[in-house]
């Protein structure tokens, strides 16, 4: 029906424009005509409305990624991986960007209707409207099934620049080599790809196995909770396929959960120690359907009393022992580096430690062997006049 209506209406239209124009009818006919056009523009109103809805202000949208497919067209890849996604583009022969250049083009002929007295007359003169929802819906058929696997090869290509990117950015990244068996991680001088190179503290880091857990103790602002943060980002990226912060590095792909930035909500009434709480359970729940998990714990159950907190905390890590499960649990109680005497093959005791030189605290950074000797909260409160 809209193919009949576009090309008889048009024709309708100009014949009696022309008869107007000729003196051989009244000018009055022009006005009587208009129910012709607009009445036909009505009948589709809101089809035409909830498509100009849907496609409104995507002409710019539509050109950027016409650049961006244009780019990966013309590109001369010596990467096996990045021609394989270049020839994805051209599956029927048709280059994407000339596809989503062509839609930008009717994008923009579908905002002439934004101008009042252009649309006015375009829909007079040819319904307007209704030409460009056929265009659309003609190009939308044409490549609905590629359109698709366009912007999944934008995205991956996307995703490895950004990973590109992030190695040209860091000089001293490196590969880091993959473990079929055995340790699921271990590293030389890992560090943090945010922390400044020159004020950056570089440790080194080891999984050896599945049910084995290391417990790091030490002071506030040691760096137990950086040291963490440092493991699992350089994990993620290692499983992504990026180069890491590290001399060396080695790891088994694995899944890696954390606990480390639990919140509370007022939103959903729940208090930080519930919330803690619901993340222990998630936990616990996809070890108990069987999965191998990589856990990182950022003080644990801090959220209640010490006593309950220490107790917890010992059940946790003692349950945690049973699936195959390993990790990095960071905490200020001194009582989990017990658990080193009890498990002497699964679990292992680091610390970082503070010093106390001249009335002044010294923190180096480095990760050391054993349980922390020096706390050092009582000493910065009376720094800071807030006891005596």
């Amino acid at each position: 029906m809209f193919r009949f209506f576009v090309v008889f209406i048009p024709i309708l239209t100009f014949l009696l424009v022309s008869l107007v124009s000729l003196s051989r009818i009244s000018p009055a006919w022009i006005l009587i005509y208009l129910a012709v056009p607009f009445g036909v523009i009505g009948m589709y109103l809101k089809t035409i409305n909830r498509k100009y809805r849907m496609l409104s202000r995507k002409s710019d949208l539509v050109k950027k990624y016409s650049g961006l497919l244009q780019t990966v067209e013309k590109e001369a890849f010596s990467s096996p991986h990045m021609n394989g996604l270049k020839e994805a583009l051209s599956g029927k022969g048709r280059l994407p960007s000339g596809a989503t250049k062509k839609l930008s083009a009717i994008l923009n002929a579908f905002e002439a209707r934004n101008n009042m007295l252009m649309g006015f007359l375009l829909n007079f003169l040819f319904l307007w409207d209704i030409i460009q929802v056929m265009r659309t819906e003609k190009w939308q058929a044409m490549h609905k099934e590629e359109l698709p696997k366009w912007m999944e090869v934008l995205a991956e290509t996307d995703a490895i620049c950004s990973l590109a990117n992030f190695h040209f950015n860091h000089p001293g990244s490196i590969f880091p080599g993959i473990h079929e068996d055995g340790s699921l991680l271990i590293a030389r001088d890992l560090g943090h790809p945010l922390v400044p190179e020159r004020s950056r503290v570089d440790n080194p880091a080891s999984i050896p196995g599945w049910k084995h857990f290391t417990i790091i103790t030490g002071a506030n602002m040691a760096g137990k909770s950086t040291y963490l943060r440092t493991v699992g980002v350089n994990l993620v990226l290692a499983m992504a396929g990026s180069a890491v912060i590290a001399e060396e590095m080695a790891f088994h792909p694995a899944q890696l959960v954390t606990s480390i930035r639990t919140r509370d909500s007022l939103q959903k009434s729940e208090s930080y120690f519930y919330a803690e709480l619901k993340r222990l359970k998630y936990i616990i729940g996809r070890l108990q359907e069987g999965e191998r998990l990589v856990i990182l714990l950022d003080e644990i159950l801090k959220g209640t009393n010490s006593r309950d907190k220490q107790s917890g905390s010992i059940a946790l890590l003692t349950k945690l022992l049973r699936y195959n499960a390993c990790g990095l649990v960071a905490t200020h109680d001194l009582a989990l580096g017990e658990l080193e005497k009890q498990y002497p093959d699964q679990v292992v005791n680091k610390s970082f430690e503070v010093i106390i030189e001249n009335d002044l605290l010294v923190f180096d950074y480095k990760l050391k062997d054993g349980i922390a000797r020096q706390m050092n909260a009582t000493f910065l409160m009376k720094k800071m006049g807030i006891t005596d």
